[in-house]
């Protein structure tokens, strides 16, 4: 793994709700790094001027208290949104300049774990874990076993027949770890995972998450629990009103 390959470059980045008028993702922006037709001047800028890399195999900390701007960053970084203006590069990939072909193969390449899991309600662990695989086309025998292997790497073997009504939070987000990460992806992101657990399953998902980057992942982690910052230790980038500030 080479130490200065960047999976996240931020290059005075914008971002500004709504932006009804914005071109399609692989559009380039104008010669002065700003897209055209954004909501308005009158719409405030939720992200503004971010510059930052993340390099590969990091592990990095998004704090900041609520309304800061990390989910609206977090979006950036998963594809659902893109910049008002400046420049983002996601695993060498200019986003501005991407064919329309390539983000769909890129988006493979980032998992994703939200505070609610957003698992699906009428299907069981194991399934929802194989949902993303059985969507690319994988054949049912290697995905039988790579999903049966996670589920008993995040210690849920004996319930994977289980829907999610019928596991703990700490579980649920267990699960969801599992579906994030099943199609191995490059860059891991988690948007306030540990926000509805207890302290046992915090500590057991951060577990999950630090050994997911021992294994090369990249991880990003939002949070507003700076008890869980102090127990992990770890770089950070601190928004405060959509500008990243310098940490004391």
């Amino acid at each position: 793994m080479a130490a200065n390959r960047d999976t996240v470059l931020c290059e005075n980045i914008g971002l500004r709700y709504p932006a009804p008028g914005r071109p399609p993702l692989g559009r380039h922006p104008s010669p002065g790094g700003q897209y055209p037709a954004t909501g308005g001047e009158d719409v405030p800028e939720v992200l503004q001027g971010l510059r930052f890399t993340i390099q590969e195999g990091e592990f990095r900390w998004l704090l900041g208290p609520s309304g800061a701007g990390k989910s609206s960053l977090l979006k950036l970084m998963y594809l659902a949104v893109r910049p008002t203006s400046g420049r983002l590069v996601l695993m060498g990939q200019d986003i501005a300049a991407a064919p329309r072909h390539a983000l769909p193969l890129l988006r493979r390449r980032i998992g994703v774990v939200f505070q609610d899991c957003r698992l699906l309600s009428y299907l069981s662990a194991f399934d929802n874990v194989a949902l993303p695989l059985r969507l690319a086309g994988r054949p049912e025998g290697p995905l039988r076993a790579d999903v049966t292997e996670l589920l008993r790497w995040v210690g849920l073997t004996r319930k994977m027949a289980h829907r999610p009504d019928q596991l703990s939070g700490g579980e649920q987000q267990r699960v969801a770890i599992a579906r994030a990460v099943v199609a191995r992806p490059a860059l891991l992101l988690a948007d306030e995972p540990t926000g509805n657990l207890d302290d046992a399953q915090a500590e057991r998902l951060m577990q999950l998450l630090h050994e997911l980057n021992r294994l090369g992942t990249t991880v990003v982690v939002a949070t507003h629990n700076e008890t869980l910052v102090r127990r992990h230790p770890a770089p950070a980038l601190v928004l405060d009103d959509g500008r990243l500030k310098v940490r004391p």
